[in-house]
């Protein structure tokens, strides 16, 4: 899906702002670039004017890149029109593991910096709408770009529902799992396709309906499990230890476990026996949706850093 194009503003940047945005997971199996769900991980990034650009990153991605190049400060200074800023960034999602963590950083960074728009310009920034929407609005979304703007649904979400994450030690960029797509997919690969994604929404609006079979996909799931071999096994283990249905996690490396929150502590028991299985380091999570999407806070005293939610 092409890039949303974004309206520069480049006006005066004034005030100080700290967003808080959560983590999201994407496609949820069949829905490819369309379905989106937000997690209870966060981001918050403050930005308020300075002398001169300052950059500073805690948690997931500290040090990586405090200067310029950051994808927060990329963000902020394109929107504000300047680089006088000061940017505090503190995040613990993981990055490049399927979380969303590029959608809510330049989400967060848009809200921050004044975008009158900050969903265009995250989706703008990821090049398709599911992530970025999930995070904005939170809970359990469809999104499209329709008409050169992104079109978000907020679905059904049976609340009871918790999530089980496997993220392993492993980077994979989304650019490289999106190289393993095939360029064109058959009518009958888009027809189970639609069958499944029907499934899935059913199933997440009710749990009693969700089955392991609503989580199939032909578009995007089987192409990408040469780039994380271990991955088919972990996504059974998931089930097998009591979840509902398992999928990849956005682009991967990650993978979800769709669970009832009766059962979420012993599906995370055996994703985490599975990964030890497997010989390969990670963690896994067990979370759950965020309702809440990003939060704005004008003066920066609304408590919004993990430690004072």
């Amino acid at each position: 899906m092409a890039a949303v194009p974004v309206q520069r503003e480049h006006r005066e940047y004034r005030g100080g702002v700290r967003a808080r945005v959560p983590a999201s997971t994407a496609n949820l199996g069949p829905g490819f670039d369309t379905l989106g769900l937000a997690l209870d991980r966060y981001v918050v990034v403050d930005v308020e004017p300075a002398s001169k650009l300052i950059v500073r990153s805690i948690g997931e991605g500290e040090g990586l890149a405090d200067d310029s190049s950051h994808l927060a400060a990329r963000v902020a200074i394109d929107v504000a029109g300047t680089d006088r800023l000061a940017i505090s960034v503190r995040s613990d999602i993981p990055i490049s593991r399927g979380l969303g963590s590029s959608a809510a950083l330049a989400l967060a960074a848009a809200a921050a910096a004044g975008a009158s728009d900050p969903l265009a310009v995250a989706t703008a920034m990821d090049g398709h709408p599911d992530n970025a929407a999930a995070s904005m609005v939170g809970g359990f979304v469809a999104a499209a770009v329709v008409k050169g703007g992104v079109q978000v649904v907020r679905l059904p979400l049976d609340v009871s529902l918790a999530f089980v994450v496997i993220v392993p030690d492993v980077h994979l960029s989304t650019a490289r799992a999106r190289q393993a797509l095939p360029p064109e997919v058959s009518r009958e690969s888009a027809a189970f396709n639609l069958s499944r994604m029907a499934l899935m929404m059913a199933g997440m609006a009710d749990s009693r309906l969700l089955i392991p079979e609503a989580a199939e996909d032909r578009l995007h799931q089987d192409y990408r499990s040469p780039l994380f071999p271990a991955a088919p096994m972990l996504l059974a283990s998931l089930v097998a230890g009591g979840a509902l249905a398992s999928c990849w996690s956005g682009a991967g490396p990650s993978l979800l476990g769709i669970c009832r929150g009766v059962d979420a502590p012993k599906v995370q028991t055996a994703g985490q026996q599975a990964l030890a299985d497997a010989g390969l380091p990670g963690q896994v999570l067990l979370l759950r949706a965020d309702m809440d999407g990003l939060i704005l806070d004008k003066d920066g005293s609304g408590g919004l850093y993990d430690d004072e939610r």
